[in-house]
């Protein structure tokens, strides 16, 4: 179990939409998050920073400096004065730098009730009936006593306790008004802090004060009653979803009463490395009912500012009549006596500090003004700030010593060089003397918070009542003379002519006539709309905002009594019950007692249900991480491009998404997504097939309407397996994104990092950093299942386009990434194994050529298209031998007319059988795409193809007598009909053979189409060379090597020595980086045949079991090929390798059509093979439009049947002219209804 409770959730986990947003988690914002969540609403509370719980908070300087980011305008004096912006945004402790005035708040789940001094003080009636209030609460000062009631039964304020150890702080403070004539308006002040152990209100267990004076940078003993363990406890109990690192931006109204987007900036998974993008790119949640402003009063006046900047209308009051209280800070030092009044880490029993404010000089009452009211109280200065509080002490003190004796200035200068070499906590020295004092009085109120370049500026025009501070500081200054020291004023005053406050009010005041007029919020929080008395409904702010003037105390218990008092006039306006159901003990590390409401409405609304079961998933990822305490690893990602909004783009192709970039980037389409990458458990991503990770962000390209999109819950995989290209590596972008129009698209990115990348850091990069994008329509369901890499396909496509990582953001994306875990060793471990994974996918690309060779294996897998034939019939040729034909009946028939089914007479190539046409491993195979065209299939298994029998010496000449056996059969079967025949590459010349010589009559064939050879076989360049190299041809040299006459296309591990050495040797074999792969039978393939596809055509079962559709060739064989090849003829055997492509013998081919076509990269016969035969039939007969020669781009040799995408790149132009043939000219073909022709509908096939 962690050290440490936590109420937050990752923000991976915020919803869309809630009923109520909470911005900040102080006071207001606290009681606005725990009434509403009693009520039943859905409640999301965003936070600006961290979650700390008591033991977390800093105690050390260093620790504190970390935990410290300044911003505003550093002015010193009459100086014009800069803009700043330093340290941690989301730190513990944030000094706003103003002119003429400086403000210290909290950022952290608790807001600055993590960091204040616990003093509960009502406001005087005097101060609440002045007339800058709205007349529902000048008129009637006594309404808040309900409030104020409330606020104490959560908060429980209780006075140091009587019988607890002296304090001599709080002694020193009595004396000093006794001296001052107010010995009756000392007392112990209420506060927050516990002195019992226990429950609190809430159910959270407390303990009592160690009393260690670090208030003011948190207290670590569990004593402090703050939001965190009252009403944001509370809030969390009752369902409400609590997130940080969330600092809002601004409020878009929506329209038709729907409601609220509140735009922020998520600084958490060190987004913040992106500075351009962490305010440019906002995330947003959608309040559908209210939205309650409790994010202090200069944060949540500069979120009106920039809403009202963004076209929220509202009063031109906002960011007028701010105050800092009339806080005055001042050290009362080197006094007589012990004061003890600098914080320790460590309790120390018998010397306690004390509460960071014990005592009160209450000076509000009898006065002739309620301005000329006061308090006077003391305090401490925690350790993490004690050194930095004595250089600034001691190098001031010099300058304002009083005219004392001799021997009272030497002891004051001793008691300084005791603190200066010995620190502050040597004993008697000036800081153990020091007295703390703070002022709250009343101010002029003439503060004004603005934006400049969208950064706030706080100016106090006019901080002080001269006069009023000057008797204030005469009266410190006798307090202090009466225990024997000197004042100092605040060093920031003293320094740079600025005064600090820590109670900072205003900006967003409530109007006294009740409209936009003189105010920017009504008697209860809510936000007028311009001038006038009308309001947005459910905009409300309940922090020191609303505050129209200063208080003269300390302001928490009435910003609390005020927010008490809006949320409950909003939940009576609107119907809503606040629930007075009591906590029992609430465990901070278990759930909440009360489940975050679904809002799934009796119609389940199919987006709503579909959200709730991806949170669902999501929430168990997460809480199983947590639950093991697994490490994780997270980075944030910027790419940018240009996506083109057109639905006509539809194919998954690399020309579609270029043509799309083009016409993109020519019309300004930008893209661009700003993502975190985070993965909750590291050995589960990494050990998972899809190694998973989760995305949330944002999605902005202005060309498609909704934009900005949130992208939430999405996945990231990362150097998953291409089943779409072999040796293939993909990285997936896929998410649901949801636009401000409410609207839901899917995005779909990959990159592709595949062979090309081999020994090549360019193409590594280009690779690794394009990113090719599909943006769909959402269809309910379309990523249930998330195994299902092609689910995205259901939706229509609506824009296409390329996205590209800049160096820049890449430079800025590796400062991201950040390991989890519970402890140091953890974290290492979880880098490591993330950077070791990265690094190991990355170099089995890079290093490609050396890669592990693949063998074949014994199991099966791809096989998603199992076609068995219909029968299988044994065929003798005229010589004796056996082989096989296989038949598939058609699935459908032309007018659903039996009777017009035809034969068609498929023929393979050398080595293979049946399989390139009815191949398993795609999802739509040569035999499927004929038999739903109404063909009865007949494949052929001749002699040199995948058969025991082609070991025994046969060539293509002779596996002519098996294709006449087959055509003899087929007439037999079906009648003396000519049938149209297909016949790819040795299978074609095979067929040619016996076409030539005439052992085949030409009347038994209708029509053929020849692929990539037929009469007229010309070896591709590498083919050629291997002919030509060296003085021993090849099928000897090996018959020598290996003592066989036979290659087999695959091998093993444990084969002979020989065959191991060609393994490794083809290694070497020279090929394009994109050619590239590690499969030992592709190896062997391209050996003999030369390669016989383009790798990227095939997918990866395919390929990986290629030693499942290749057989081998014997040397005899191999001996005709060379031969054939390398003269450009078909020809008989040896010895006498007749050319058989005569004039007399091309004679018989007359009244014949072709049609022949071939790879425009086919690497095993030249693209001349077909361009010869092609002149030859035309010089021979004429008539060309019998005679048809075609190109295929993109393709090779045995892909435009195998390939992934031949069903519709090559099959339907084959399919057209054996229609021409077969049917006739006026035939047109007709889908028929059946599953590929959904299949493709869905987008399935369209990769």
């Amino acid at each position: 179990m962690d050290c440490f409770p936590r109420l937050s959730n990752p923000v991976e986990l915020l919803r869309s939409e809630y009923d109520v947003v909470v911005i900040g988690s102080g006071y207001g914002g606290g009681v606005a998050a725990s009434r509403m969540a009693r009520t039943g609403q859905s409640v999301c509370v965003l936070e600006r920073g961290r979650e700390r719980w008591p033991g977390e908070y800093p105690t050390k300087t260093a620790e504190a400096l970390k935990e410290m980011h300044s911003s505003g305008t550093l002015a010193p004096g009459q100086l014009k004065g800069k803009v700043v912006e330093g340290g941690d945004p989301t730190g513990l402790y944030h000094l706003i730098l103003g002119r003429g005035q400086n403000a210290v708040v909290c950022n952290g789940l608790g807001g600055t009730s993590l960091i204040n001094a616990n003093v509960f003080m009502e406001a005087d009636k005097k101060t609440l009936a002045m007339k800058a209030w709205p007349p529902q609460i000048r008129e009637n000062p006594d309404c808040l006593d309900k409030y104020y009631k409330k606020a104490e039964s959560v908060l429980e304020p209780e006075a140091y306790p009587e019988d607890w150890p002296k304090l001599p702080k709080l002694e020193m403070l009595q004396k000093q008004a006794e001296a001052l004539g107010y010995g009756d308006r000392f007392r112990r002040v209420r506060q927050t802090t516990r002195f019992r152990d226990g429950p609190n209100s809430v159910g959270v267990e407390m303990s009592a004060s160690e009393l260690t004076g670090q208030d003011a940078t948190g207290v670590n003993d569990g004593s402090k009653n703050s939001t965190l363990v009252t009403y944001i406890a509370d809030a969390w109990n009752w369902g409400a979803e609590v997130f940080c690192e969330c600092e809002v931006r601004y409020i878009q109204k929506l329209p038709d009463n729907k409601g609220y987007l509140v735009f922020y900036a998520w600084h958490g998974r060190n987004r913040g490395a992106f500075k351009a993008n962490l305010h440019g790119d906002l995330m947003w949640v959608h309040a559908k009912k209210a939205v309650f402003l409790g994010a202090g009063s200069i944060a949540s006046t500069e979120i009106l500012l920039r809403s009202k900047a963004m076209g929220l209308e509202m009063s031109t009051e906002v960011g007028q009549n701010m105050s800092g209280n009339g806080d005055i800070l001042s050290f009362g030092c080197n006094t007589d006596e012990k004061v003890n009044s600098i914080g320790r880490a460590v309790p120390d029993k018998s010397n306690p500090v004390g509460p960071c404010i014990a005592g009160i000089i209450d000076c509000r009452e009898n006065n002739d003004s309620p301005l000329d009211g006061f308090v006077i109280e003391e305090g401490t200065v925690p350790s993490a700030l004690a050194h930095v509080l004595q250089f600034m002490l001691d190098s001031m003190l010099g300058s304002v010593e009083p005219n004392e004796p001799l021997h009272k200035r030497t002891q004051a200068a001793f008691a300084r060089y005791g603190s200066r070499f010995l620190g502050p906590y040597f004993k008697g020295d000036a800081l153990e003397r020091t007295q703390i004092y703070l002022i709250m009085s009343h101010d002029s109120n003439q503060a004004v918070l603005s934006l400049k370049d969208d950064k706030p500026v706080l100016e106090f025009l006019g901080v002080a009542r001269s006069n009023h501070t000057k008797y204030l500081n005469g009266l410190l200054a006798k307090a202090t003379q009466a225990v024997g020291g000197t004042l100092v004023q605040n060093p920031f005053f003293a320094l740079m002519g600025q005064h600090v406050t820590v109670h900072p009010i205003g900006g967003a005041c409530m109007a006294h006539d009740n409209t936009g007029n003189t105010g920017v919020t009504n008697h209860v929080g809510e936000v007028f709309i311009g001038d006038g008395p009308e309001t947005h409904d459910g905009l409300i702010v309940t922090d020191a905002a609303v505050i129209p003037t200063t208080l003269g105390a300390n302001p928490f218990a009435t910003i609390t009594a005020l927010a008490e008092r809006s949320v409950e006039h909003y939940a009576v306006s609107k119907g809503l019950t606040i629930s007075e159901e009591r906590n029992g003990i609430i465990d901070l590390f278990g759930e909440p007692a009360h489940s975050p409401p679904r809002n799934i409405p009796p119609s389940q609304d199919s987006s709503i249900l579909e959200e709730h079961d991806s949170m669902t998933i999501r929430s168990d990822v997460v809480s199983s991480a947590k639950a093991i305490r697994a490490s994780g690893f997270g980075f944030t990602e910027v790419m940018t491009g240009f996506v083109h909004h057109d639905p006509k783009l539809k194919t998954d192709e690399r020309e579609t998404y270029e043509l799309a970039y083009r016409t993109a980037q020519s019309r300004c389409e930008s893209a661009r997504f700003f993502l975190s990458i985070q993965s909750f458990d590291t050995t589960t991503t990494l050990k998972n097939h899809q190694h998973r990770s989760m995305l949330t962000g944002t999605f902005t390209c202005a060309s498609i309407p909704g934009s900005p999109f949130m992208v939430q819950r999405g996945e990231l995989n990362l150097f998953i397996l291409n089943n779409k290209a072999p040796g293939t590596r993909s990285l997936t972008y896929d998410f649901d994104m949801k636009g401000v129009d409410s609207r839901k698209l899917h995005f779909h990115g990959y990159k592709v990092v595949d062979s090309s990348v081999a020994l090549s850091p360019k193409n590594f990069w280009r690779a690794t950093t394009t990113l090719y994008v599909s943006i769909s329509e959402h269809v309910p369901g379309m990523c249930a299942d998330f195994d299902d890499e092609d689910a995205w396909r259901s939706g229509r496509v609506l824009a296409k386009g390329i996205m590209y990582i800049k160096p820049k953001d890449f430079a800025s994306e590796v400062l991201t990434m950040t390991p989890t875990g519970s402890s140091l060793l953890q974290k290492a471990l979880s880098a490591a194994s993330f950077l070791t994974f990265f690094t190991r996918q990355s170099l089995s690309l890079f290093l490609a050529p050396l890669a592990r060779l693949q063998y074949p294996s014994q199991s099966y897998s791809g096989f998603i298209n199992d076609t068995p034939p219909s029968q299988i019939i044994n065929i003798t040729a005229l010589d004796g031998i056996v082989t096989r034909l296989l038949v598939w009946e058609p699935t459908a028939h032309p007018d659903n007319d039996p009777s017009q089914t035809r034969n068609l007479f498929m023929i393979p190539g050398a080595a293979v059988d049946h399989q390139i046409y009815a191949l398993p491993t795609i999802p739509f195979n040569a035999v499927n795409y004929f038999t739903r065209a109404g063909y009865r299939v007949y494949v052929t298994v001749h002699r040199i193809g995948q058969l025991a029998v082609a070991e025994t010496l046969h060539t293509t000449y002779d596996a002519r007598l098996d294709l006449l056996a087959c055509l003899e059969t087929i007439r037999a079967l079906h009648g003396p009909h000519p049938v149209y025949t297909i016949a790819h590459c040795m299978g074609s010349v095979a067929f040619a053979s016996g076409l030539l010589d005439g052992t085949i009559p030409a009347s038994y064939v209708l029509g053929v189409t020849a692929s990539q050879v037929f009469m007229n076989p010309v070896w591709g360049p590498a083919n050629m060379a291997k002919v030509l190299a060296g003085p021993v041809p090849m099928d000897k040299l090996y018959t020598s090597l290996a003592r066989s006459t036979w290659f087999n296309c695959s091998s093993y591990p444990d084969d002979t020595l020989v065959q191991r050495a060609i393994n490794q040797l083809l290694r070497l074999y020279p090929q394009s980086r994109r050619e590239m792969c590690a499969n030992a039978a592709c190896h062997r393939c391209s050996l003999v045949f030369g390669r016989c596809w383009n790798h990227e055509n095939l997918n990866e079962a395919t390929h990986r079991q290629i030693d499942r559709f290749f057989g081998g060739v014997n040397m005899r064989l191999l001996n005709l090929l060379m031969k054939m090849g390398y003269d450009g003829h078909v020809m008989t055997n040896a010895p006498e390798y007749t050319p058989l492509d005569t004039p007399d013998n091309i004679e018989r081919l007359r009244g014949i059509p072709f049609l022949l076509f071939v790879g425009r990269d086919n690497a095993v016969l030249s693209v001349e093979s077909t361009e010869r035969t092609y002149e030859a039939l035309t010089d021979a007969f004429g008539d060309v439009s019998e005679y048809k020669r075609r190109v295929v781009p993109g393709y090779g040799h045995l892909d435009p049947w195998m390939g992934r995408n031949a069903w519709k790149d090559v099959y339907p132009f084959v399919r057209e002219e054996v229609d021409r043939v077969v049917r006739g000219e006026g035939y047109r073909f007709v889908e028929p209804e059946d599953k590929w022709k959904r299949m493709v509908e869905e987008g399935v096939m369209l990769y």
